[in-house]
């Protein structure tokens, strides 16, 4: 039987090779994906792991806020120089140096153009000479010693162009530096920093920008010879005590690379997804595969039969081949995800996040993709396997035996079952508040839904083909006639390779209605909730100094000015963003629809929340509200008002100057800028466009440009959807070509036939063509169903975040239908012409 196994593998290679691209693109995307984000891992690893001391000393957190940084979020948690001598005068310190680091420091090219860094760090740190603590190692030049003299990392000084001793120039969260640059230096053993930029100063300027003379971040101890990390860790929190976090080189490397697995996770995620989407599209071809070339060889199946193999021999023959190809498309995808890793990291270093060494070839990335693409390939060819075997082998030998078409009740008892539970869990996504609760309701509804319209598809077929199908006839006469039928003859066959077609639109219609929704939702929100003119904010996304709407006031005309700054904070318990704001100027900016209490509730330290908030905590006007900053300061607001939600100040507000004082961050994320009634808004644009020219990394922007900047995020987004989704309708493309390959050998003698009663070439080519046509329309009009019912309800379940204004792109909507029909046109070009080129006499002693 294995004899028998692999000879028909060999007479069929031809026609498993579609079904086993499937698989490798499935896998291919699988085992990149692990690849890349093994790599991502080892990077920062490798960096945090040759970049810790023996010992590190850092004030305790009052809450884990994770790699945020102090952008962002409460000023830095600080040590004194006092605690850093305590630590010298502990036995078994051989040294230690106090360290400070900061982020939102950018240096400026020869062109006064941002060093763009890909959304990695811009990082401050104080400079030291002892090799015993610092990864950081002179390449050129020596070390700031004084203020005005800076050194730079290797990477940004080869993106730059600078060299030792020219002036550059450097924005921080504070004031805007020139310095001299003294030197360059590597950091860590290969100088790789994933993308981030460095610049060292002398210790006080660094410590004058994170505003705290004096004080320092962290320490870190380098351990005597004789000393082990883990004793000198024990010794040094016996001497400070329980308000510091002490950790050996491993536990800092360790911890570190944790918290960037976990905010990396999100991306690992993202990708097995759509691989997950392309695999189970994947799973309609292999089935169909395996359904037609079973029902072809049910002669020689049943001979098998004859001859003295028993059912289960015959199941494991079809299982066999499903095996061998499930390996060869595993292998192959292994070795195709390779490039797709190469090609994440060549597309991330464009972005500045470079990945240095060579790709992680880990061995549970070749267990999981072997997993993954056999059992896949096993599962779609187990009803074909289990079909064949149940073939009656005299009857099959007889040449006018059909393998009867089975009864579709089953199947439409369960699509029903399935759709009714998907409608079930929609409506209770729509009638649930928590938007997190919500949105995972409307996603196992819409699952719900998929698996019922699959399940279901053969029975929607034939009133579909009998309907939309009659324009064929009427355009092209009986051959547009043939191809309906033809799509109506097997109605398992035609919902299949529609359902392959059909999951991809589905989820690309669902994402195209929440981008769309989400931008309305944007526009409607500045255009009835932000009264200012003009906003600033930084182009990577980091607080700015201060001095920016300092100056920004001085402007003549500008009647208004509002800075807005948040962070991570504990507020009754639960990790939440805190918005600060400048009370005075709010009711100016904002637009603020209270249900209860005023802007003046922010006097004396009180706080403002909206609605959902309020109602979440059960809190009501002049209650008191337990708020944690991560410096350990302990706030207790009282609720001064209650607001409809408003994503332009979040759910959490309070007075900017009673945030600074607990010691939140004196950074702004965003200012924004009213104009006098009387003034000229061209004037005053001008002039606020000299002011912020000073600071490269933020940029102006009216109410039209910053509706056009959050649009464009939003398209970004939608646009990697869709190129991954793009692989799940590829997929389907080769299903459709699959099939159709197939039917011809399938219908040779037929095809014959027809070519003997005076059948053109070019009239066989137009029969197949349109009946991929009406396959795809099919599939992409229950694809645009499904995707509508998932987009509107997401829509509505994320309403509480701030999509609450419902837009369907109807014209994309249309060119995905006719892009639909495209792509069964073109994927039904070969099985066409290889339909018209078959030599007549031939064809007709097929048997």
């Amino acid at each position: 039987m294995w004899r028998a196994t692999l000879r028909s593998l060999q007479a069929h290679k031809l026609r498993l090779a579609l079904s086993g691209l499937a698989i490798v693109l499935g896998v291919a995307f699988v085992s990149g994906t692990m690849i890349f984000t093994d790599t991502l891992s080892r990077t920062f690893t490798d960096l945090f792991q040759t970049t810790a001391a023996d010992v590190t000393v850092q004030p305790k957190a009052a809450f884990d806020i994770g790699l945020t940084g102090t952008g962002g979020s409460a000023a830095p948690s600080t040590m004194p120089a006092s605690d850093v001598e305590r630590i010298a005068a502990v036995d078994g310190v051989d040294a230690v140096v106090g360290d400070v680091q900061t982020e939102g420091v950018y240096v400026l090219d020869k062109d006064g153009k941002v060093v763009s860094t890909g959304g990695a760090p811009g990082v401050g740190m104080n400079w030291t000479d002892d090799r015993s603590v610092t990864a950081a190692v002179l390449t050129e030049g020596r070390g700031p010693q004084r203020a005005g003299e800076v050194a730079l990392d290797t990477g940004t000084v080869e993106k730059t162009g600078h060299r030792v001793g020219d002036t550059v120039q450097v924005l921080t969260p504070g004031p805007r530096i020139t310095a001299q640059l003294v030197g360059i230096f590597k950091f860590g053993e290969d100088g790789g920093l994933a993308g981030a930029s460095l610049t060292a100063f002398d210790t006080a300027t660094a410590q004058q920008l994170i505003g705290q003379p004096g004080r320092f971040t962290d320490a870190a101890v380098s351990a005597a010879d004789g000393v082990g990390n883990d004793e000198l860790k024990r010794r040094i929190s016996a001497a400070l005590g329980s308000q510091y976090d002490v950790k050996t080189q491993q536990e800092q490397a360790h911890d570190l690379a944790v918290a960037m697995s976990e905010s990396l996770r999100f991306l690992n995620v993202f990708l097995l997804v759509f691989a997950g989407v392309a695999l189970f599209v994947g799973t309609f071809i292999i089935l169909n595969t395996f359904a037609m070339l079973v029902a072809q060889r049910t002669r020689e199946l049943a001979l098998l039969r004859a001859l003295g193999a028993n059912r289960g021999q015959i199941t494991r023959s079809v299982l066999g081949e499903a095996l061998v190809l499930g390996v060869l498309g595993s292998t192959v995808g292994l070795a195709a995800g390779l490039g797709i890793a190469a090609g994440l990291r060549g597309l991330f270093a464009t972005f500045g996040l470079t990945l240095d060494g060579g790709l992680v070839f880990a061995a549970d990335t070749v267990l999981w993709s072997y997993a993954v693409g056999v059992v896949v390939t096993l599962v779609a060819a187990y009803l074909p396997a289990r079909r064949a075997a149940k073939v009656p082998p005299v009857a099959a030998m007889q040449d006018d035996f059909g393998t009867s078409e089975r009864s579709l009740r089953r199947r439409t008892v369960i699509g029903l079952v399935l759709a009714a539970g998907g409608a079930g869990s929609l409506i209770a996504g729509r009638l649930t508040q928590d938007g997190d609760t919500a949105a995972a309701w409307t996603s196992a509804g819409a699952a719900g839904l998929v698996l019922g319209a699959v399940a279901l598809s053969p029975v929607l077929a034939r009133p579909f083909l009998r309907t939309a199908g009659a324009v064929l006839p009427l355009v092209w006469g009986r051959f547009g006639r043939l191809a309906r039928d033809n799509a109506a003859r097997n109605p398992r066959r035609t919902a299949a390779t529609a359902s392959a077609l059909m999951v991809g639109l589905a989820l690309v219609t669902g994402f195209s209605i929440m981008g769309s929704s989400t931008k309305a939702s944007v526009d409607a929100l500045i255009d009835q909730g932000l009264r200012a003119e003009f906003v600033i904010s930084t182009t990577v996304g980091q607080p700015f100094t201060p001095e920016v709407a300092k100056r920004v006031s001085a402007v003549p005309g500008v009647a208004a000015v509002m800075q807005h700054r948040f962070g991570s904070a504990m507020i009754a318990g639960e990790g939440a963003y805190l918005t600060a704001v400048d009370a005075d100027m709010l009711d100016r900016v904002v637009d603020l629809d209270y249900l209860a209490g005023s802007t003046a509730g922010l006097s004396g330290g009180g706080m403002l929340v909206d609605e959902r908030t309020a109602d979440a905590h059960g809190w009501s006007l002049g209650e008191e509200v337990a708020v944690l900053l991560p410096n350990g300061t302990r706030l207790t607001p009282r609720i001064g008002g209650i607001y409809r939600a408003n994503q332009i100040v979040g759910s959490d507000v309070v007075d900017m100057r009673a945030y600074e004082a607990a010691g939140g961050t004196a950074l702004d994320q965003y200012v924004y800028v009213d104009v006098a009634e009387d003034a000229n808004t061209a004037d005053v644009r001008a002039a606020l466009g000299q002011v912020t020219a000073a600071y490269p990394v933020v940029t102006l922007k009216d109410q039209g440009e910053f509706k056009a900047e959050l649009r464009g995020q939003v398209d970004q987004l939608l646009l990697l959807i869709d190129a991954l989704l793009a692989l799940s309708v590829l997929i389907a493309a080769l299903g459709i070509t699959n099939t159709l390959t197939l039917a011809v050998i399938e219908r040779t003698r037929e095809i014959g036939l027809l070519r003997a009663i005076g059948t053109a070439r070019r009239q066989i080519r137009r029969m197949v063509l349109l009946e991929a046509v009406i396959t795809s329309v099919y599939g992409a009009l229950l694809g645009l169903a499904l995707g509508l019912i998932f987009g509107v309800s997401l829509t509505h379940a994320l309403a509480g975040q701030g999509i609450d204004v419902l837009s369907v792109p109807t014209g994309r909507l249309i060119l995905f239908l006719v892009v639909a029909a495209l792509i069964g046109l073109v994927a039904a070009l070969w099985p066409a012409r290889r339909a018209a080129r078959l030599r007549l006499l031939d064809a007709i002693a097929t048997t």
